[in-house]
């Protein structure tokens, strides 16, 4: 597996990559991309990291699996590659901007541009294997993960975290709301928005309201 972070990250999270539970998880992921066609793509993996350095880290999303489908996961939770159609969640989350922050549907669904700001865009899972959703789950990578956020929440000050749906929220547990932000709704997938627990939730300008008030430039969703 090709560990390729910022510096700034290895600096934060040498220490995990050293423990048994990583060592591990290298073997079975090494495994994984071998004999399955696996995503994203490995120079893709560490993606979230690679585009948001820890020391420009200003806002943090959660989501759960990299999307299983060919050529959509790019490494960024909820992103999908150029020329990809939008999967269900990330038209809910467009539309949700449009109307929040009045911000035409974009034609491209990489959110490469919001993790170039200071999103981190964190998967809990950061693999998957085809048309397998969840099959790389318990294998570590929630442990690594967890000690993400909990370096974040450890070590800087009034980052906002967005947690969207159950598992985000219970992700996010430990986070110090005495020094950050935390935003909570329901999950922007269709089973959710369909029954009233996305839409109007405003993350995208509470976000920005919040940023402008600590003197930090505000996200260009």
């Amino acid at each position: 597996m090709l560990i390729k972070l910022h510096s700034s990250w290895h600096d934060q999270l040498s220490d995990e990559f050293e423990k048994p539970y990583f060592k591990q998880l290298t073997d079975f992921v090494k495994s994984e991309y071998t004999n399955h066609k696996c995503f994203p793509i490995g120079t893709q993996i560490f993606s979230a990291f690679d585009h948001c350095p820890f020391d420009k880290v200003k806002v943090v999303i959660i989501g759960q699996d990299p999307y299983h489908g060919l050529g959509q996961a790019n490494g960024l939770c909820f992103s999908v590659s150029d020329g990809i159609s939008f999967p269900p969640s990330l038209i809910n989350i467009f539309k949700e901007i449009q109307v929040d922050v009045d911000l035409p549907i974009p034609i491209s669904g990489n959110l490469e541009r919001w993790a170039d700001q200071g999103v981190l865009l964190l998967n809990a899972t950061l693999t998957v294997r085809e048309s397998e959703a969840g099959s790389h789950q318990n294998q570590g990578w929630e442990v690594f993960t967890d000690a993400v956020i909990q370096k974040i929440s450890d070590t800087k000050e009034n980052v906002v975290f967005l947690l969207w749906g159950g598992f985000a929220k219970k992700k996010g547990a430990k986070i110090n709301r005495d020094k950050h932000h935390v935003l909570e709704t329901g999950h922007p997938s269709p089973l959710s928005a369909n029954r009233g627990l996305w839409f109007g939730n405003k993350h995208f300008s509470k976000t920005n309201v919040y940023l402008k008030s600590i003197g930090r430039a505000e996200i260009q969703w």
